[in-house]
C-alpha cells in the first residue's frame, strides 16, 4: 500500500510539473514602467511552437514634463521554467513610435513631433498563479534611431495579464 501511495504521489507531481511548465496560449493585460517617464502599455502575448515561445505585442503611451509618446513594440521571446510557477524569459524585437514635444522645453528647435524606430532586448522573471493570472517584472533596455531616443533607454516594468 505505501509503495502504491508513493507512485500516486510520484505521478501527481510529475503532472503538476508538466502542467507548471507550459505557458497559456494567450495572455492580455497591462505592463507599467518607467523609461523616461511614467509609461503604461496595453501588453497582449500569444504562445507560438512547442517549445514555450511567444510573441509579446505592447501598444503604449509615455508622459513625462516635456513630452506624450505612443509607441509599438512586437518581441519574440524564449520562456524557461525556474520552479512551480516561476519561469525566467528572455527575448528581442522592435518597435516603432511618435512623439510630441511640449513648447516649454528647455531645447525645444521648432520640431515639435517626429516617428521613431527602436529595437529592444527584454529579460524577465514572472509567477503563473493557479488562477489565470501572471505577474511578471522585465527589464528592456532600448536602443532608439531618431532624436527622440537616439540612445540606450532602460526600461523596468511590472506587468499583470489574464490568460486564456
Amino acid at each position: 500500500m505505501k509503495k502504491l501511495a508513493f507512485i500516486f504521489i510520484l505521478a501527481l507531481a510529475g503532472v503538476a510539473t508538466t502542467q507548471a511548465q507550459e505557458i497559456a496560449d494567450n495572455a492580455l493585460g497591462l505592463r507599467l514602467g518607467d523609461s523616461d517617464g511614467f509609461g503604461a502599455e496595453i501588453s497582449y502575448q500569444r504562445a507560438v511552437g512547442a517549445n514555450n515561445n511567444r510573441l509579446e505585442f505592447d501598444l503604449g503611451w509615455r508622459d513625462s514634463r516635456y513630452y506624450d509618446a505612443v509607441r509599438l513594440a512586437a518581441l519574440y521571446q524564449w520562456v524557461w521554467n525556474i520552479d512551480g510557477g516561476f519561469n525566467w524569459y528572455a527575448g528581442a524585437g522592435g518597435g516603432l513610435g511618435s512623439y510630441d514635444i511640449d513648447n516649454d522645453h528647455p531645447h525645444y528647435d521648432g520640431d515639435d513631433s517626429e516617428l521613431f524606430a527602436f529595437v529592444a532586448g527584454d529579460i524577465g522573471i514572472e509567477y503563473n498563479f493557479d488562477i489565470p493570472l501572471i505577474l511578471s517584472l522585465d527589464f528592456r533596455p532600448e536602443i532608439g534611431f531618431d532624436d527622440y531616443s537616439d540612445d540606450v533607454d532602460l526600461d523596468i516594468a511590472l506587468g499583470i495579464r489574464y490568460q486564456f
